[in-house]
């Protein structure tokens, strides 16, 4: 048995992420106890969603006062069977993506950010 592998996602707003990753991309909730904090899953990859500022120790300030905030480069990686139909279904609920679908060594790509500016490659290999 495969052991998930848990990314920690820190977000403005967790209900809208639940949404977003449930609804559009077909994760799970796997718990939710609170506004502030959220486990949901998809295969073997579970990701954790807390609030900025929220409960817990994930999204509190560093010692030399950064504040763990949602956004920059750092992502997970989606396998789709379809890129072009997953982007206009994307589309279609108005998500903001970083650039068209672009072709690499290995397939298709392109970033979509979840509410909160956290991004996601959806991934088409070749073959």
């Amino acid at each position: 048995m495969v052991s998930p592998v848990t990314i920690r996602y820190i977000v403005e707003d967790v209900d809208a992420a639940v949404h977003f990753y449930c609804d559009m991309l077909d994760f799970r909730v796997d718990m939710h106890p609170g506004p502030g904090f959220a486990m949901l899953s998809k295969d073997e990859l579970r990701l954790a969603l807390n609030a900025v500022g929220g409960p817990g120790g994930a999204a509190q300030p560093m010692p030399d006062g950064r504040i763990p905030q949602p956004g920059g480069w750092n992502r997970i990686q989606l396998e789709v069977q379809d890129i072009g139909e997953a982007v206009e279904s994307l589309r279609q609920t108005g998500a903001s993506f970083r650039n068209d679908i672009v072709e690499g060594m290995g397939g298709r790509q392109i970033l979509v950010d979840d509410p909160s500016g956290n991004c996601i490659e959806l991934f088409e290999p070749y073959g």
